[in-house]
């Protein structure tokens, strides 16, 4: 190719005849020829098929953000659907595990968002003579409750009932107070104080689940 431009830079003497058109005496100015021997860029439409191809993305990316707010909306919806929620403790720490305080923050503040009272039952299954700490765990859960935002609501204590499984007295609970949502930590279901497997039998309301 460059040897190419080498013989189109070379000047050559005009001929009296007129000799058929050829690489080194081209029927159109050198100058365009040398245009045309020099690389051309891509052809105009592949540029544009490739401007509309991104466009296109970029309008289907727009498109599906533009549904996100949809479902946030349906979210807050059902929410406010929740005016009263459950919060059962099972935990005997008299500070508050890790879980309940999660599970209390997060109670509070769907509560405050969405205007709905909270009832907090604690569970045990030995009588209160038998927990010394209790009353600094009740001093615990005021608080934290507080800290919320929320001094007004509910505190139940199902204390001493043996074997009965702290899920079926959620679930009475549940039932008796005409709840609409239940809030439980993780944490207690891996520590064995609430059953998962018995939440969808006794459980008459929508339950969260919080990971820890």
């Amino acid at each position: 190719m460059a040897f190419a431009h080498y013989l189109v830079a070379v000047p050559i003497e005009p001929s009296l005849k007129s000799p058929k058109p050829s690489i080194l005496n081209p029927p159109f100015p050198i100058s365009s020829y040398t245009l045309n021997l020099s690389p051309s860029l891509p052809p105009k439409p592949h540029r544009q098929q490739s401007l509309f191809s991104r466009f296109r993305r970029v309008h289907h990316k727009a498109k599906a953000k533009a549904q996100e707010p949809e479902v946030s909306a349906a979210t807050d919806s059902a929410f406010t659907q929740f005016k009263h929620l459950l919060l059962p403790i099972t935990d005997r720490n008299p500070y508050l595990s890790e879980g309940t305080r999660q599970a209390i923050s997060t109670t509070t503040a769907l509560a405050k968002k969405y205007g709905a009272d909270i009832t907090v039952v604690v569970i045990d299954e030995q009588q209160k003579e038998s927990l010394p700490e209790h009353e600094t765990q009740l001093s615990s859960i005021r608080w934290h409750i507080s800290e919320g935002g929320f001094k007004d609501y509910n505190l139940l204590e199902r204390l001493g009932e043996g074997s009965k499984q702290p899920t079926a007295i959620i679930g009475d609970v549940a039932d008796d107070l005409n709840l609409d949502l239940v809030v439980i930590s993780m944490e207690a279901i891996h520590t064995k104080h609430i059953d998962a497997n018995l939440l969808a039998e006794f459980i008459p309301c929508p339950v969260m689940l919080l990971p820890l």
